[in-house]
């Protein structure tokens, strides 16, 4: 079985957990997935399987879009609402100036990464040393916050809706807006949204992947793998062009430099493309071997 199955993943799942359990629904043993989920965290886990597990570092790659829920005034070692609490502030913040301080945090910037994460220093998880009481220096990396919209308000929570690229880490980004109001701050509820073009309203759950599956119909579900690349424009090799695509060779093409679909005769996906100076060559292959 090979394909994308979009999957609105569950809190308390770790997005580990729910790849485990796809693999025996799905009879599959190669299934991975972009854009891991916490476990507080629900929404969109883009699922692969078979072949296309060879596009996950693409879909990993796209904007992503969240909703937070925001809670000013407290202050947490994990930097959302499971961890301990380290601080706590009056908060009073007007929706005006909250408003000021997100304009600060949209665009191009580097984010430290919390210690509860899952990045290796020195061979080691963060989130182990964390969990020993330990901390270690983090280098701030480059990310980018494509929108950061203040969406409404429920209870003591701000929502926000946020776009980001990348090693975003929203519970970062509502800890460091806390900080940047002088109240402190952290991440109340998370879902993710969509991953590039794909939507959680297009997603199913772990219960109902499972109906499906026993009604023999999940597989319907599968989305093909050059769906990720729908953006990408299509064209179709020749018989000759097809042999040396499977041969990991180039052939030439009188195509305008950039990235393309490219399809067998029959129509099958063969490859994400490359024209460049005239020839086409392989970015990823796709054609069953």
């Amino acid at each position: 079985m090979n394909g994308i199955l979009l999957l609105d993943k569950e809190q308390t799942w770790t997005s580990n957990d729910a790849v485990v359990k796809l693999k025996g629904i799905l009879h599959q043993r190669r299934v991975g997935h972009a854009g891991t989920l916490d476990p507080m965290a629900t929404g969109l886990l883009v699922v692969f399987a078979g072949r296309a597990t060879r596009a996950v570092s693409f879909a990993e790659a796209a904007r992503k879009r969240y909703r937070a829920a925001l809670r000013l005034g407290t202050v947490t070692d994990t930097q959302d609402i499971w961890g301990t609490v380290l601080e706590r502030h009056e908060a009073g913040i007007t929706r005006e100036k909250l408003e000021t301080v997100l304009a600060r945090f949209t665009g191009e910037q580097l984010q430290t990464p919390p210690m509860y994460s899952a990045i290796r220093v020195d061979g080691k998880r963060l989130y182990d040393i964390a969990r020993k009481g330990g901390e270690v220096e983090r280098k701030a990396r480059p990310i980018t916050v494509h929108e950061l919209k203040l969406v409404g308000r429920e209870g003591e929570d701000w929502l926000l809706d946020v776009c980001c690229s990348k090693g975003t880490y929203v519970r970062t980004l509502c800890h460091d807006i806390g900080a940047a109001l002088g109240c402190g701050g952290c991440m109340s509820a998370l879902r993710r949204t969509a991953i590039g073009a794909f939507s959680v309203e297009d997603a199913v759950t772990i219960a109902e992947a499972q109906r499906l599956a026993a009604l023999g119909e999940l597989e319907k579900r599968l989305l093909p793998v050059d769906s990720l690349f729908a953006d990408r424009p299509a064209c179709t090799a020749a018989a000759d062009e097809e042999k040396r695509i499977r041969c990991g060779g180039e052939y030439p093409t009188d195509l305008p430099a950039g990235e393309y679909r490219v399809y067998g005769e029959s129509g099958e996906f063969l490859m994400l493309g490359r024209s460049e100076n005239g020839s086409m060559w392989t970015v990823k292959n796709f054609f069953e071997v």
